[in-house]
């Protein structure tokens, strides 16, 4: 599975960055965004993603990874 952050969902508000140990999530121009390949979904240390347990409007999803890769090729 892979973390993705909706963009429709996500209030932009920054309270998931700070939270992520690997520094997999960033802000770009116009969203926050998470790389796969640092994501562990805090697995290693609490057993669930932090960030989408302090997201506010619920936009931090896991997918399939095979949707990660169509969603990647539609969205760069």
């Amino acid at each position: 599975m892979t973390l993705v952050i909706d963009e429709d969902k996500c209030a932009r508000c920054g309270v998931c960055e700070p939270e992520c140990p690997n520094e997999a999530i960033t802000q770009t121009e116009d969203a926050y965004v998470i790389d796969p390949l640092l994501c562990t979904e805090c697995k290693e240390h609490y057993g669930e993603p932090l960030c989408a347990a302090v997201c506010t409007n619920n936009g931090i999803r896991k997918i399939k990874e095979s949707l990660f890769k169509r969603y990647k090729n539609l969205f760069g």
